[in-house]
């Protein structure tokens, strides 16, 4: 893979509502995450259905962002020099995790649940992948841990058809880790993506070392895949929060009683960049996640989210981005 490309990424724009990304602290926000050595971002945000079981996904833009919203925000990325990544999510209103977006697998004429399903979906993207034409993204994502989704591959391949007369750039889908393999269809994108939220610590304030070790096993599957399919693997998730035991479950965001751990994170971060970084086949990293509107410097220390700003991983990833 002589023309090898790494991105150098970080997410951005989640849990934002109308308006959000036009606004100072917006732009500011950005524009630390430029100087932080970030390439590229994912700008990613979210719409509801209803329910799990609904088959139908609104355009309600009392909640999502709007498409003004969004043009402003990858004008103002570009100024910036960044690529964008653009990835559009559904999940459910009900708090279901969109994982579990679904219906049976055999449907009757009747109740042809699918169908309508990926009638709708379809339409969400195309919506989206002309947004990504028309403003220049370098990337569109497909869709993210839509787990139950995954086995229609019939359906995904006519949907991933759709997109492609629309949006002529690089596709990429963010399967879930651990569930890569159950994506038979990876060789209808460019890229394949997973949220590598792998729990590579063992215990509270874990080494380097041992995540590392922990790590291996993980590069050992994901290399397969992409030898299966021929195609680069991209980290489209990957992060933990700077609170003691993260490691342990990168994914968490709900015990907030944990106690600060800055080194967890730093950790969780190094092992995974000294383990991927130099892989022929590695695609990049797109961390989860940076704040549209960021705490002050003098709060990072007691932060015990998803950031990196201010932080210990923030400094290690910047010079990761900077000099390697």
């Amino acid at each position: 893979m002589a023309d090898r490309i790494l991105m150098k990424g970080m997410t951005w724009g989640w849990n934002s509502r109308r308006g959000d990304y036009r606004t100072p602290q917006a732009v500011d926000s950005l524009t630390k995450l430029k100087e932080n050595g970030c390439e590229w971002v994912a700008l990613s945000f979210d719409t509801l259905q209803d329910h799990v079981h609904s088959t139908s996904i609104p355009f309600d833009y009392g909640y999502t962002v709007t498409d003004r919203d969004l043009e402003f925000a990858i004008r103002e990325a570009k100024r910036l020099g960044l690529k964008v990544c653009l990835k559009p999510v559904v999940n459910s209103r009900d708090g279901i995790w969109r994982a579990h977006i679904g219906f049976p697998e055999e449907e009757s004429p009747k109740y042809p649940y699918w169908d309508r399903w990926f009638e709708s979906y379809t339409n969400f993207l195309v919506h989206y992948a002309e947004l990504a034409e028309e403003l220049g993204c370098e990337m569109f994502c497909v869709g993210c841990e839509m787990v139950r989704t995954e086995s229609q591959t019939t359906r995904w391949t006519k949907t991933i058809a759709r997109v492609r007369g629309t949006y002529a750039g690089p596709i990429v889908y963010n399967a879930n880790h651990g569930t890569e393999e159950g994506v038979e269809w990876f060789d209808q994108v460019d890229y394949i993506g997973t949220s590598a939220y792998y729990p590579v610590g063992a215990v509270p304030g874990d080494t380097e070392e041992n995540m590392i070790a922990r790590w291996l096993p993980v590069r050992e599957k994901l290399e397969r895949l992409h030898r299966k399919y021929g195609k680069p693997v991209l980290f489209m998730e990957i992060g933990c929060r700077s609170a003691a035991g993260c490691a342990t479950m990168p994914w968490d965001f709900r015990h907030t009683e944990l106690p600060v751990s800055e080194e967890e994170q730093a950790n969780f971060y190094s092992s995974a960049l000294k383990v991927f970084w130099h892989e022929p086949w590695f695609g990049g990293f797109f961390w989860w996640d940076w704040s549209v509107k960021l705490y002050g410097i003098e709060a990072a220390k007691q932060n015990k989210g998803f950031d990196v700003y201010g932080k210990k991983a923030g400094q290690l990833l910047k010079e990761w981005y900077t000099t390697k």
